[in-house]
């Protein structure tokens, strides 16, 4: 899997995808991920890469022709397009849907806008979707793009020990992740669940099926209408709601 950033500030994004689980993937050659300086690509001696908008306004626009070249020098030599991407508020939400779409990708490019925006020309021509992390506004879109790296690179066969080890997160298939315990068995006296030191692997799995359906229940209700569920699962959630109108 291979992504391809167009930034600014590559540094930044080194600092955090050069450690953790995706450095060590990124070392094993399980993914590969390349910051791209958009400044190297600017045509004029101070390196800018922006300029006062047309039509008036606040702020700076990056311009189209030094983001293009970047993505120009990424693409030589491919006989293929590869999904390029950019961060911006106005794209759709990120979910783990689209993570699980992305990884099923070869190769992805990552723009990362500043200032005010970028050019929409160039925008229109070489982007394939918007993504945005949610509705608010970020500085620069290198937080953003490093997000979709992590979330998607994750789902990358060994990347992760086993499919377990994401499978069974949260968002993954439709529900919040159950709750987790390691040890002591006590703590500022709160025990962690009986069930949890069983043994027994059929009721362990039963147990965080119905916590993972209550803590969605209590707090992400809407997920439950998307969700895969079983009829006795609808009738463990039909209860719960009767629960809670009584309570």
């Amino acid at each position: 899997m291979r992504f391809d950033i167009l930034t600014l500030f590559p540094e930044t994004i080194e600092a955090v995808l050069g450690d953790s689980i995706i450095g060590r993937a990124r070392k094993k050659g399980l993914i590969e991920v390349n910051c791209v300086q958009i400044r190297d690509f600017a045509f004029n001696k101070h390196k800018s890469v922006d300029d006062y908008p047309y039509g008036g306004g606040t702020g700076m626009v990056m311009q189209a022709e030094p983001i293009f070249l970047a993505y120009e020098d990424v693409c030589k030599g491919l006989d293929y397009k590869p999904k390029t991407i950019y961060l911006s508020p106005q794209g759709r939400t990120f979910r783990q849907g689209t993570a699980k779409r992305l990884a099923r990708e070869g190769h992805i490019i990552l723009i990362c806008g500043h200032y005010e925006g970028v050019d929409q020309r160039v925008l229109d021509e070489i982007v394939d979707c918007e993504i945005s992390l949610g509705d608010f506004v970020l500085t620069g879109g290198e937080i953003a793009a490093m997000a979709v790296v992590d979330a998607v690179s994750r789902l990358v066969p060994g990347v992760l020990k086993s499919e377990d080890s994401f499978s069974e997160e949260s968002h993954y298939n439709g529900f919040l992740e159950y709750p987790q315990y390691t040890r002591p068995e006590e703590w500022h006296g709160r025990r962690v669940p009986d069930i949890l030191l069983s043994g027994h692997h059929k009721n362990i799995c039963k147990w965080k099926r119905e916590m993972s359906i209550i803590n969605t229940f209590n707090k992400r209700r809407g997920m439950l209408s998307r969700a895969s569920l079983s009829q006795s699962e609808k009738d463990f959630i039909e209860n719960l709601k009767g629960k809670k109108s009584e309570s």
